[in-house]
């Protein structure tokens, strides 16, 4: 089973950045990674955690050495995609007169409610899509 520190050493390694970067961008004291790297400290506490799965792309427990293989997540660039397809939509539901629903017409209330299902299936179908196309040499455990 690998260390906090070596998953984190190949995941910068395969971004092309030093761990310092890492800390950088995420605000971290650069004495987080070494502190893993010496063996001070074998974990980092949740927040942590969270902000380098997100910078990463990777789940918590890929980085704790719980997965072997990185599971898809969404990108900010997906999180803002989805968000203009979600706006599309809505502006779609704004503008179109006659909609009903059940005979009656559409309330903000079943407005919001299809928004939000449409956002829940557009999220799956970005990960499910991820998982399926993303070349093997890309998938990285």
């Amino acid at each position: 089973m690998r260390t906090l520190y070596e998953t984190l050493s190949s995941l910068c390694a395969d971004r092309g950045i030093k761990p310092g970067k890492m800390c950088a961008d995420l605000g971290f004291s650069r004495s987080t990674v070494s502190d893993l790297k010496m063996g001070r400290k074998k974990t980092l506490s949740s927040e942590y955690l969270a902000k380098i799965s997100n910078y990463f792309g990777v789940s918590v427990d890929y980085l704790l050495g719980n997965e072997t293989e990185k599971a898809p997540t969404l990108t900010k660039k997906d999180e803002r995609d989805i968000a203009r397809q979600l706006e599309t939509l809505s502006q779609s539901l704004e503008s179109g007169e006659g909609l009903m629903f059940d005979g009656d017409p559409l309330s903000d209330e079943a407005r919001e409610s299809i928004l939000q299902a449409m956002k829940l299936g557009l999220e799956a179908a970005k990960l499910r899509n991820k998982e399926k196309y993303t070349p093997k040499k890309y998938k990285k455990g």
